[in-house]
């Protein structure tokens, strides 16, 4: 089988490789991706049989990149982590999944059971998947130390990045600390009303009460974020289209 990897984390993509050379079934990994945007120009041109297919890209989700390559005949073996909706949907619509880190004996299965079924029926799988992921959307689960935290995204206000750590705060005061960076949850929140308009900080555009041309947000709670001159001309682009809306 010729595969494609389409994954934003290098070591995942290093390891899923060395596992791949270990194993019996013949699998060429014709190329590797991270972005939605690569992966549809790299599948459309390849024609890949088979693709290692990440949940959560920095420009997008797995769900995506299928919806722009839906014509194309490809098996796919999804790649996730414990915390994701994304797990949970998959779950439901009975596709092959693969948890990170990924795991050789898992591999395996996961490579056995996708030779083995038909196209057709993977792709009802994939769809029932789908749906149940866009319908959870509105929410974002946060992996804390203790517990697994349910955050309602029109409650959200902005999220700040601190060393490898975010900080989410809502609009009825409580902050919620998680030990991931601001990356990790970016695809997710691009998707609603949010955009980051710095390194360290995403922003619900439905709490910008005014935005100062010199580059601060002010939040409607009263809180300043800073906008990165690069980013500047994205923000007033996302900031005006909500507000046609």
């Amino acid at each position: 089988m010729k595969a494609l990897i389409v994954e934003d984390k290098s070591y995942i993509r290093k390891g899923l490789l060395s596992f791949l050379e270990q194993l019996a079934i013949k699998v060429e990994v014709i190329g590797e991706c991270e972005t939605v945007k690569e992966a549809v120009i790299v599948t459309k041109s390849c024609k890949p049989d088979l693709v290692f297919l990440d949940i959560n890209l920095t420009d997008g989700t797995g769900f995506d990149f299928l919806e722009q390559t839906e014509e194309l005949e490809f098996k796919v073996i999804f790649i996730t982590a414990y915390e994701e909706y994304a797990l949970r949907a998959l779950k439901i619509g009975a596709v092959d999944y693969l948890l990170k880190p990924v795991d050789i004996d898992e591999l395996k299965a996961a490579l056995d059971k996708v030779v083995k079924l038909p196209l057709f029926k993977q792709k009802e799988q994939i769809k029932t998947a789908r749906q149940v992921y866009d319908n959870q959307e509105d929410t974002l689960i946060l992996s804390l130390q203790d517990t697994f935290q349910i955050i309602d995204l029109k409650e959200l206000i902005f999220c700040e990045s601190d060393k490898g750590y975010t900080t989410f705060h809502l609009n009825n005061g409580k902050k919620y600390l998680a030990s991931k960076p601001l990356k990790e949850f970016e695809g997710q929140l691009m998707k609603q009303s949010f955009t980051r308009p710095h390194q360290s900080f995403m922003v619900n555009l439905k709490y910008v009460d005014k935005y100062e041309k010199s580059g601060t947000i002010y939040l409607k709670n009263g809180k300043k974020i800073p906008v990165s001159t690069r980013k500047k001309e994205d923000f007033l682009t996302r900031l005006f289209t909500l507000n046609k809306k």
